[in-house]
């Protein structure tokens, strides 16, 4: 059985209203060469709606629980406590271009602990959700992640810094020494999918730098109750706040891609 709870039915509820509108919008893409204010301008409409579809549906249930949002930013609630972390469409660039592979990513925190996440692609209607200690599920199938322990047999995704990112140089060092080691490297254009495609064990590892909180917090979650292990690039547990990830399988691996990373 799917996981299901209170708190899990609102945060599918409001993933798949802003799911819909988003399918609706991407249908629109190949008018965007016809559009006057040009593309951004209509992927920024497309953000902030799902974004604002989210919100209202989260307030319904939980009025006082804080956001941080990728879109509107920081609003506090009178319920410190509890913090949702919303990437209303992570993957803009794909969706841009027509590529189906972006996602709604919802995550809760509770008195500083990531407590629930869920991830939505709603094109392939692929729905990652978990609870902090209720195990992660795709739909109705349970999560594992892949039992691989040797870098020469995994296969790892990673994001690359594009124009205006800083860390051009130090990204192609790391994924020189990765590439030397493992037997893929992917690069997707969706963190949060990237994410729960490691829980999913469709990838071993995934690594990146330059994150937001609301790229992360959703698939850290997930990820862990999948069997996952995730630090940040220092083998700590700032993720959320320094911007670097490395999620993997757990086992060995966790270690030799940070040992690799940091001799790059």
């Amino acid at each position: 059985m799917a996981l299901t709870s209170p708190l899990m039915n609102v945060m599918v509820a409001a993933a798949r209203k802003a799911g819909k509108a988003i399918v609706r919008d991407f249908g629109e893409v190949e008018n965007l060469q016809i559009s006057r204010k040009g593309p951004a301008d209509f992927v920024t409409k497309v953000d902030l709606k799902a974004e604002r579809v989210i919100r209202d549906e989260l307030l319904r249930t939980r009025p006082h629980y804080s956001f941080v949002m990728e879109e509107t930013g920081a609003i506090e609630g009178l319920d410190k406590t509890h913090c949702w972390y919303i990437d209303p469409l992570d993957g803009t660039t794909n969706f841009l271009h027509g590529v189906p592979h972006f996602a709604v990513s919802i995550g809760l925190e509770r008195e500083g602990q990531l407590v629930a996440g869920l991830i939505f692609n709603p094109i392939t209607d692929e729905m990652f959700t978990a609870e902090k200690g209720r195990g992660a599920w795709l739909n109705d199938r349970r999560l594992r992640v892949s039992a691989r322990r040797d870098l020469n047999v995994a296969l790892v995704g990673t994001g690359i810094p594009h124009i205006g990112r800083p860390g051009h140089e130090k990204f192609s060092a790391e994924l020189n020494a990765v590439m030397a080691e493992v037997a893929g490297v992917r690069r997707f254009g969706a963190a949060a999918l990237d994410l729960a495609w490691v829980a999913a064990g469709r990838m071993d590892a995934f690594w990146e730098r330059s994150l937001s909180a609301w790229d992360v917090a959703a698939g850290i979650v997930i990820l862990r109750e999948a069997g996952g292990i995730v630090s940040d690039l220092s083998d700590g547990q700032d993720m959320l706040t320094n911007g670097t990830i490395l999620a993997t399988n757990g086992g060995p691996l966790h270690g030799r891609m940070l040992k690799v990373l940091r001799a790059a």
